[in-house]
């Protein structure tokens, strides 16, 4: 990761490459879909409705495992749950292996665990006590978010809503109609600074939401 120079008074941040660095600043939009009780995908697109990522979540053993990949379905990050518990995921370059040497790490804070926060280290990081980014949310896991460099906001998202996708069936038998739950939707508006990777945030994000996901599945 390079973020030597600046943009309009915003650090300039490479992780997944110099291509997913924004010139100017942008609004993307995360839709996340629910299946089931454990596969969730996402898709990243544009107001345009072009898409720019798509990431899947699925379980390795008791862990998960989420496969970010490009528009043409090249992966280009993997982010593996360290912790059961959901407190602590590592993210990797491409579809990397338990094994390969992490990009980053993510975990909700120790200084404040009542807070929506998460703290990210980059690999290599001497003081493991002093973060380089923070991700930091309202109350409510799912309301907003903001991603700091320092004092820096470097990305924001706020949720913007859900819905549930219905699938209506005919039953012939008794000529009556029934819908079934296909799944759950949530929408998000995210914003990156110009200069900044949006894969990175969007990783960062996909991460607070897998891990406030699993904090709520194991607490209720």
């Amino acid at each position: 990761m390079t973020a030597s120079q600046m943009a309009c008074g915003v650090p300039m941040i490479s992780f997944a490459g110099d291509g997913f660095r924004v010139p100017n600043s942008v609004e993307f939009i995360l839709e996340k879909k629910q299946h089931g009780f454990s596969d969730v995908h996402y898709e990243v697109s544009d107001v345009n409705k072009i898409i720019f990522l798509q990431a899947d979540s699925s379980y390795m053993t008791l862990y998960r495992k989420i496969v970010m990949r490009n528009s043409a379905g090249f992966p280009i990050l993997t982010i593996r749950e360290k912790a059961i518990t959901g407190q602590k995921w590592l993210v990797l370059g491409g579809e990397s292996s338990e094994k390969s040497q992490p990009l980053c790490t993510v975990q909700r804070s120790r200084f404040a665990p009542m807070k929506t926060r998460l703290d990210v280290f980059l690999a290599g990081k001497i003081d493991e006590d002093i973060s380089e980014f923070q991700v930091v949310g309202s109350n409510h896991p799912s309301q907003s978010y903001r991603v700091y460099k320092g004092d820096t906001i470097i990305a924001e998202y706020v949720y913007t809503g859900y819905f549930l996708a219905l699938l209506s069936v005919q039953v012939n038998h008794n000529s009556t109609r029934r819908s079934f739950c296909q799944g759950r939707k949530e929408n998000f508006g995210v914003k990156v600074r110009s200069g900044v990777d949006y894969a990175f945030i969007l990783a960062l994000i996909i991460t607070v939401l897998e891990c406030f996901s699993k904090f709520r599945s194991l607490s209720s």
